[in-house]
């Protein structure tokens, strides 16, 4: 059950983020809501170690202050600053969150490029109406970055430590 959970929730969090984000611009509440309570839930039960889950927490924190102070200065949308700071719970100070955040920039710059390149063509004109592209033709409009977030999580969870966790009981049963 509790391999189940690691397995479903954070990767169901990162596609809703993203489709949420694609199609209306905003990434709700809830999703970090979840992604940071399940994390605070399930960790202790993997037998994580207390040091290790509190600092887990602060990267998280950390995390928060600057997206939070990107967000103060009209650098990102607040959805996107409290996502990135849930998802970073989950991974952690190390590796995976570097990974992450390498991942969430590289997709965040190309989906930039992408979406000014779309609103400088007339290919827009076409397209602005469909459901999954009005979004992006909108010049009044930011970019949806959770789009972004979502692939980089998901790139960089099979590295997260409860991923490998779950990873090493899968394969030992």
């Amino acid at each position: 059950m509790l391999q189940a959970a690691i397995f479903v929730v954070f990767p169901f969090c990162m596609v809703f983020a993203a489709i949420s984000d694609m199609l209306s611009m905003t990434i709700a509440n809830r999703v970090s809501i979840v992604l940071a309570m399940t994390f605070a839930i399930v960790a202790p039960l993997t037998g994580m170690e207390w040091s290790a889950y509190g600092l887990h927490l602060a990267a998280g924190a950390a995390v928060l202050a600057v997206t939070f102070t990107l967000f103060a200065i009209g650098g990102m949308g607040g959805g996107d600053a409290k996502l990135l700071a849930a998802t970073s719970v989950w991974m952690g100070f190390g590796m995976p969150l570097v990974e992450y955040l390498v991942y969430a920039s590289v997709f965040g710059g190309v989906l930039t490029m992408a979406v000014l390149t779309y609103r400088s063509s007339a290919v827009h004109t076409f397209f602005g109406r469909n459901l999954f592209l009005r979004q992006f033709a909108d010049d009044r409009k930011g970019v949806p970055y959770g789009i972004a977030l979502g692939i980089g999580g998901l790139l960089a969870f099979p590295d997260s430590p409860l991923m490998q966790w779950a990873l090493e009981r899968a394969v030992g049963q």
